[in-house]
C-alpha cells in the first residue's frame, strides 16, 4: 500500500500540478488530501476544479470551514490583505465547487494491512479533535495526549502547520506532509510568513509490514506561479508575491 498525502494546496495551482506530475512518475494507490484547498491563493477555482477531477479523499480544513460559512466568519475577519482575498477566493468558487467542498471529512481511517485492521493510518487536518490544533516537532508530549486521546492508530497524517514533519510520540507515528502550494520557513512566525520555493508532500509505503515515509520537496516554475499571482486579479497580489523565499536566499 502507497498513499500519497497531500495537503494546504492554498489556491497554487502551478504547485500542485507539479507534486501531481511527480506522484504520478512514483506508482500510488491512492491520494489524500488532508485540507485548506484554495484559500488565499492566485487560483482558488482552478485548484478546486482540478481537485475534484482527481476523485482522491479528501479531508476538511479550516479554510473549507471559513470558505462554507464565510458570512459567519466574516465580521469578526480583521481587515487587510487576508480578509480581502478570502472575499475574493470565495466569490471566485461556483455553487458545484461549495457543494464539492462539503463533502470533505473531518478525519479518514485508511487500513494499512489486510491482516491487522488496528494497523491504520489516521488522516485529519489540524489534530484529530480539532483543525485549529498544530501537532508540531515541539508541540509538548502532555498536549499531543491530549489531542490524540482515544485515538490507537499507529500512524496519523495531518497538515495545517505547513511545515513537514515525522515524529514518533510514544507508540504513534505522526506525519506532516508539508504544504502543496505555501511550505513555511517556520511556524508559529512572526509578522508575514516567509514561504519556501518549492512543493512538499509525502509518500507512505506499508509493504511486507515495512512502514516507511518519504518527505518529499518539488521544485517548480515559481516564476511562472507569481506572474499568474499578478494578472489574477487577486486583492493585492504583490503581497503574496513577496512572502517567498528564493533558492539564493533572497524573499520576494
Amino acid at each position: 500500500m502507497r498513499i500519497a498525502l497531500i495537503s494546504d494546496i492554498h489556491g497554487n495551482l502551478t504547485a500542485f500540478q507539479a507534486v501531481l506530475a511527480d506522484i504520478a512518475r512514483s506508482y500510488v494507490d491512492q491520494i489524500v488530501f488532508l485540507g485548506d484547498a484554495s484559500a488565499l491563493g492566485p487560483q482558488p477555482k482552478a485548484v478546486v476544479d482540478l481537485l475534484q477531477a482527481l476523485g482522491c479523499a479528501c479531508i476538511k480544513g479550516n479554510h473549507e470551514d471559513y470558505e462554507l460559512n464565510w458570512a459567519q466568519f466574516l465580521p469578526n475577519t480583521p481587515e487587510g490583505w487576508i480578509k480581502a482575498t478570502m472575499a475574493w477566493g470565495v466569490a471566485q468558487l461556483s455553487q458545484a465547487n461549495l457543494d464539492f467542498l462539503r463533502t470533505f471529512q473531518p478525519t479518514l481511517t485508511i487500513p494499512l494491512d489486510q491482516n491487522n485492521p488496528q494497523f491504520a493510518l489516521l488522516c485529519c487536518h489540524g489534530s484529530p479533535q480539532s483543525y485549529d490544533d498544530m501537532m508540531l516537532a515541539t508541540t509538548p508530549a502532555v498536549e499531543l495526549d491530549h489531542w490524540l486521546i482515544g485515538q490507537p492508530m499507529p500512524v496519523i497524517a495531518s497538515g495545517h502547520t505547513h511545515i513537514q514533519m515525522l515524529r514518533r510520540h510514544r507508540a504513534q507515528l505522526l506525519i506532516n506532509p508539508g504544504s502543496v502550494g505555501s511550505p513555511m520557513q517556520e511556524m508559529p512566525f512572526i509578522g508575514a510568513p516567509t514561504l519556501l520555493p518549492w512543493a512538499e508532500y509525502a509518500i507512505v509505503d506499508y509493504t511486507q509490514q515495512r512502514l516507511s515515509v518519504e518527505l518529499r520537496q518539488v521544485r517548480y516554475d515559481l516564476a511562472l506561479a507569481k506572474e499568474v499571482a499578478l494578472t489574477s486579479g487577486m486583492p493585492e497580489p504583490e503581497v503574496w508575491v513577496r512572502q517567498w523565499k528564493t533558492e539564493e536566499g533572497h524573499i520576494g
